[in-house]
């Protein structure tokens, strides 16, 4: 079974300590503002591969995003 990863709360800690907004992140990350409003809210799981890019358009490690 696997584990599901919520990272929304992280996510926006972040996202608004660089003062980004969703579509700017979105945009540097690569991936649509309807992904990361999504995430926030914890209405989604990312892949993987998202989890990378939104990780590296914030400067963190992935596994930062995943940690509680």
């Amino acid at each position: 079974m696997q584990a599901v990863v919520y990272i929304g709360d992280k996510l926006k800690d972040l996202r608004t300590q660089r003062a980004l907004t969703q579509q700017e992140l979105a945009d540097k990350a690569g991936v649509g503002k309807n992904t990361v409003n999504r995430i926030e809210r914890n209405d989604t799981e990312p892949h993987m591969s998202t989890l990378r890019k939104l990780a590296e358009a914030l400067g963190v490690d992935p596994a930062t995003l995943v940690r509680g």
